[in-house]
């Protein structure tokens, strides 16, 4: 199997039309049809439904072109690393960045590092813990930042860089409901309330507020990007947990923040595969990085994390 007859392929899919896909690929007609009944019988199975105007896939279509993304990917970034293994001004870097206010943190050194190296193009995949770390461990991410204590066994093949600002956690809801009027939320203001927030957070983070009091708190529906739980919050169908600062909540926008009570905070850390070859501009990310960690006094860590104290006694693992 080859990876031009993977493109091939893909684009098909991505076009749902063989004449379509010839055209984009600068191809005939017959001769991509006759290589995609190739790649059918090489895998021994039919990959596409073909009608009239238009071609469906398959299921073992889907679960191919799912493959196909990522080998596609993965050849497209070590062409990329080798023709500008000898540039010292350009390059390609891979991130897989969870929702938090320190992206900043992560946003300014590339900024910098793109005044140095103007060649620098950098590729950023959003998504919670999961999402990310299945994309580094495919080798399709340089690192990845996730919102997540790495300890245990699940973490041991990463290295780790625990960036310093803590996220507060609090609720977003509309400016006029009753509890805006608080200046912090308690499990006794929530209980019995309809709840938005994310599956990995409802599993790990508000657990370790709430307690034993965890089932009195009641989930109406889970959001992996705080903007559309927001959207929700703003018109009444329930109040979202999520960190400080990552959904409007100015005068105009209708809602208000108000953090928990007892205070919950969370960490954002950088990680990367162990004993990975990190190309070039991958290792000058991460030493700019670590220098300003530790030249920067204002981004001192957070202390204030008796929620979780596991957070506070952890030495992270460094390369």
């Amino acid at each position: 199997m080859e990876i031009r007859t993977l493109r091939y392929f893909a684009a098909v899919a991505r076009e749902e039309n063989m004449t379509r896909a010839a055209a984009q690929l600068h191809v005939s007609q017959p001769t991509l049809s006759k290589q995609m009944k190739a790649l059918e019988r090489e895998l021994g199975h039919k990959l596409f439904v073909r009608h009239s105007f238009s071609i469906e896939l398959t299921e073992e279509g889907r679960l191919l072109r799912e493959r196909a993304e990522d080998l596609i990917g993965l050849a497209d970034r070590i062409e990329a690393d080798f023709l500008t293994l000898g540039d010292v001004t350009g390059g390609d870097l891979y991130l897989g960045l969870a929702e938090s206010y320190q992206v900043g943190l992560l946003a300014r050194q590339l900024k910098l590092l793109k005044q140095e190296c103007p060649g620098l193009r950098y590729h950023v995949t959003s998504g919670d813990t999961e999402q990310v770390t299945e994309k580094l461990d495919r080798g399709l991410l340089d690192f990845a930042a996730i919102v997540e204590e790495p300890d245990g066994e699940r973490f041991s093949r990463y290295e780790t860089l625990p960036l310093p600002v803590a996220d507060r956690w609090g609720v977003v809801l509309r400016h006029d409901d009753a509890l805006a009027g608080k200046k912090a939320v308690t499990v006794d203001d929530l209980a019995g309330l309809p709840l938005f927030c994310s599956e990995q957070s409802w599993a790990r983070d508000i657990p370790a507020w709430a307690g034993s009091r965890m089932g009195e708190l009641q989930l109406e529906g889970t959001f992996r990007l705080p903007y559309n739980g927001a959207v929700f919050a703003r018109e009444g169908l329930g109040y979202l947990l999520t960190f400080d600062r990552l959904v409007d909540t100015s005068p105009s926008s209708g809602l208000a923040f108000r953090p928990l009570e007892p205070a919950l905070e969370s960490r954002m850390y950088l990680i990367w595969r162990r004993q990975q070859a990190q190309s070039p501009m991958a290792e000058r990310f991460l030493e700019r990085l670590r220098a300003s960690l530790a030249d920067d006094d204002t981004l001192a860590p957070s202390t204030s994390l008796s929620v979780r104290p596991r957070s506070t006694s952890r030495t992270p693992r460094r390369s």
